[in-house]
């Protein structure tokens, strides 16, 4: 509600050509609240906000705007403004903006930056959006061993205004190649003629350009890192991720496992965003996985089917045939949440020890649930429906048998999935509940077949 009103006093300081109240408006705001207002406003009225401000200012607003609203304000900046902003952006930000940016516009631009920033940007916006090359920035601290104390303070001092980060520097060679790491404190405390090389940390925690993105902020949070420097093949730094960074990765991580998990998954591309993805493509990203639930549930309807005489002889059956099947999937579920979860810390690895050791975890804690969910639904079936103690004993054993199954089911999935090298999120629930649903109707006819299959003889 305050960005709304912000926003429309300061499209009215725009509508009356008051540039000089609506500079003073914006000037004592933080970037990420500008950026909340710019949001606001028609994409004309955000374009003549932005050029009130300084150029490096103007960069990191539009660096907090979410890629949707910078689309729309890039497509009415002029090419001369959008090449400044360019050049003013952090590199990282920088080169993600360029790979959504369509094909003209980015000819429009490129010829305008500096070769080095050209080149700058076609190395970083190289990398798939999955790899961590694809989140790192170019603009890192770098120092040689062979400096002073006093020399590397200075370089820190001259080079700050355009990195990330000086609180940790990382030493190279002439050829790039990661030496080590120095941290300001170290800096500041040790004697100023002492080479860096003497004291700098050579035990770096470091990731490859090409590992998974998930894997940069799985070790900044282990380490406890501000940075963490990447690498390429070769063994040379290519770049940092820096925390911030990291949270927004794991942000991003977060979310599409709750989409895929819930079965509202995007093959490729962007994110699902409710509010800002075209209705398209929300209704292609479920129906995909509807679609797919729909086969499994035709299957199961058919295995249903084929019960028609025993269904004759004992009609009552059919009333537990949903709470029984849907207790496999809610087991499996729940296994496969708490699962994926303790994959997600780090708790658990794709091994067989680690396998095993779940399953040792898990089994009793199934075998509990599933002997007292049936002991509760045979006696309030017994309680609630006129039926013999040959009907009870179906509807419990077949209880007790999904949520054991259901359970396995939901330990064995993610560890297939880490094995097919995919993310175990995209197990998504409904495909769980299905896969249980199956199941469970052939386990709950073949015990009641067992126990009631002599009503057919008679």
């Amino acid at each position: 509600m305050t960005a709304r009103l912000e926003a429309k006093a300061l499209a009215a300081f725009l509508a009356r050509d008051d540039s000089a109240s609506a500079a003073a408006a914006l000037a004592a705001l933080h970037p990420t609240d500008i950026a909340q207002i710019l949001a606001a406003l028609a994409p004309e009225q955000g374009v003549r906000a932005l050029g009130l401000l300084p150029v490096r200012r103007r960069a990191q607003v539009f660096g907090y705007l979410e890629p949707p609203e910078q689309l729309r304000l890039a497509a009415v900046l002029p090419r001369g403004e959008l090449g400044a902003l360019f050049a003013a952006m952090d590199p990282d930000e920088r080169a993600d903006l360029y790979k959504r940016l369509p094909e003209p516009v980015r000819e429009a631009i490129m010829p305008g930056l500096a070769a080095a920033e050209r080149e700058d940007i076609r190395k970083l916006a190289a990398y798939p959006e999955t790899q961590v090359g694809a989140v790192m920035t170019s603009a890192y601290a770098a120092l040689r061993a062979e400096q002073t104390a006093a020399e590397a303070i200075e370089t820190l001092r001259r080079e700050a205004p355009d990195r990330e980060t000086i609180y940790d520097a990382y030493v190279i060679d002439e050829a790039r190649a990661l030496l080590g790491v120095v941290s300001l404190r170290d800096l500041l405390l040790a004697p100023p003629d002492a080479p860096v090389g003497r004291f700098m940390k050579r035990d770096v925690v470091k990731v490859a350009a090409e590992a998974p993105r998930a894997e940069a902020v799985r070790l900044i949070r282990e380490y406890d890192l501000i940075a963490l420097p990447v690498t390429n093949g070769g063994g040379k730094l290519v770049g940092i991720v820096t925390a911030d960074d990291a949270m927004d990765v794991a942000e991003r991580e977060e979310l599409r496992r709750i989409q895929a998990f819930g079965g509202a998954a995007a093959l490729g591309g962007p994110d699902l965003d409710l509010l800002n993805s075209p209705l398209r493509r929300l209704f292609s990203a479920r129906f995909l996985w509807l679609a797919l639930l729909t086969v499994f549930g035709l299957a199961t309807s058919h295995v249903v089917a084929g019960q028609q005489a025993l269904l004759e002889k004992a009609i009552i059956l059919a009333a537990f045939i949903a709470p029984i099947v849907d207790m496999g999937g809610n087991t499996g579920s729940q296994t496969a949440t708490m699962v994926i979860r303790a994959m997600a810390l780090g708790q658990v690895r794709l091994r067989l020890a680690d396998a095993w050791r779940v399953l040792k975890r898990d089994l009793p804690v199934a075998l509990a649930l599933g002997g007292a969910v049936a002991l509760l639904e045979a006696a309030l079936a017994f309680a609630t429906k006129p039926i013999g103690w040959e009907v009870v004993a179906v509807v419990g054993l077949a209880m007790f048998a999904c949520t054991v199954l259901g359970s396995l089911v939901g330990i064995a999935l993610p560890f297939a999935a880490r094995a097919l090298r995919q993310d175990p999120a995209t197990l998504s629930a409904p495909v769980i509940t299905s896969i249980m649903d199956m199941l469970g109707v052939l386990i709950y006819f073949g015990i009641a077949w067992i126990f009631l299959g002599h009503l057919l003889a008679g």
